[in-house]
């Protein structure tokens, strides 16, 4: 692994232990509606409102939830209230949910938005409240406050420098690439970094921005591409997520290669980091949710208290219409076979136990994983 990852990594290890996913149950889910949860009084106590744009990639409700519930309340000494709502893809949705938090007068509003223009209007209504706004992993549009993420274009280059090493010395080799949704700023940003490492070494066959992200979106656009190529002339994919990259093997494996193509993806899904151990995706892109949601969680209630960001922040972005954004951006690490002990189950991600089932027991003992 390069050492400035590794680093990474094993800097977030001690602080995503003490991040106990058994937290998970002090907010609870009702529909479509948002719900609180107050672990001490209310009256002059903080009211953090959380937004995630949906649940079907494992990550918003396994770690990122869990983890932003978590730091607030050892953040304020268990006199929070964090109030939750999922948009579950709907962008309509939010925006009412955006609504809802402004009526309950929170006090800081994270928000990881389904649609980053669309949601504009709504991060105006709560500028406009007096609430701060802070854009989690998704640069919103509108006057936000502070912004954290991961660096995107680098998760594109790691991609990239990935894809073209299990490809090895052939000459402009033909690939797919699946990027994700284009209401998503992120999925330009890692096809920008992705492209700036492929672009003049492989030529593409087949380009598609994904709606959505949905692995049966990828699924069905990996199968007009194996049409129009034809299988046996497809050499690699880039494929932006892990959810994605399950759609796209299935395809592959529908098709009838012999030998699955090297793939990509993002996310460290269990599943993907599975289907890593048996081989039939290339790698993935760890990203160390908990100092993530951590950071998200410090510029939520520093801004409830009226507090600068001057000791969180580390850098600045410009959105289209405020700039300065206070920023931080988190490193990532490039997930293969040979690093899953150093990272997510050193970070406590998984357990041996979680991602060795029966079904992939060979798997994990011949990858060393024990």
């Amino acid at each position: 692994m390069n050492m400035r990852m590794r680093r990474a990594a094993v800097a977030v290890a001690a602080t995503t232990m003490a991040v106990s996913l058994a937290a998970c149950g002090s907010a609870k889910e009702s529909g479509d509606k948002t719900t609180t949860t107050d672990s001490g009084k209310k009256g002059d106590d903080l009211k953090i409102g959380l937004l995630l744009p949906e649940n079907v990639t494992a990550r918003y409700e396994k770690f990122d939830k869990p983890i932003i519930e978590k730091k607030v309340g050892e953040l304020t000494g268990g006199k929070a209230e964090v109030v939750y709502a999922n948009a579950k893809q709907d962008a309509t949705l939010q925006a009412q949910q955006v609504d809802t938090m402004i009526t309950n007068k929170v006090d800081a509003l994270i928000v990881d938005a389904v649609d980053a223009k669309a949601i504009e209007n709504s991060v105006k209504k709560a500028k406009d409240a007096g609430i701060p706004v802070v854009a989690f992993d998704r640069l919103a549009e509108g006057p936000i406050d502070a912004y954290t993420s991961f660096d995107n274009e680098e998760v594109g280059r790691v991609q990239g420098k990935a894809l073209l090493e299990a490809l090895g010395d052939a000459a402009k080799p033909t690939i797919v690439m699946m990027n994700g949704s284009i209401t998503d700023p992120n999925a330009a940003l890692f096809k920008k970094g992705a492209k700036s490492v492929l672009d003049g070494k492989v030529t593409y066959g087949k380009e598609y921005d994904t709606k959505e992200w949905k692995p049966e979106n990828a699924n069905s656009n990996m199968e007009g591409a194996i049409t129009a190529l034809g299988k046996d002339k497809i050499v690699g994919v880039y494929s932006a997520n892990d959810g994605m990259a399950g759609g796209i093997i299935q395809a592959l494996k529908s098709a009838g290669l012999s030998k699955l193509p090297p793939v990509t993806g993002q996310d460290a899904e269990l599943a993907g980091v599975q289907r890593i151990v048996t081989g039939e995706q290339f790698m993935s892109v760890y990203k160390p949710y908990p100092q993530e949601g951590i950071v998200a969680a410090e510029m939520a209630v520093a801004l409830a208290k009226g507090e600068k960001l001057d000791t969180i922040a580390t850098s600045k972005v410009d959105n289209a219409g405020t700039k300065g954004i206070a920023t931080v951006l988190v490193p990532v690490v490039s997930l293969t076979k040979e690093n899953i002990n150093d990272t997510v189950i050193k970070d406590g991600i998984y357990t041996i136990d979680e991602i060795c089932t029966a079904k992939y027991k060979a798997a994990c003992d011949a990858a060393g994983l024990k």
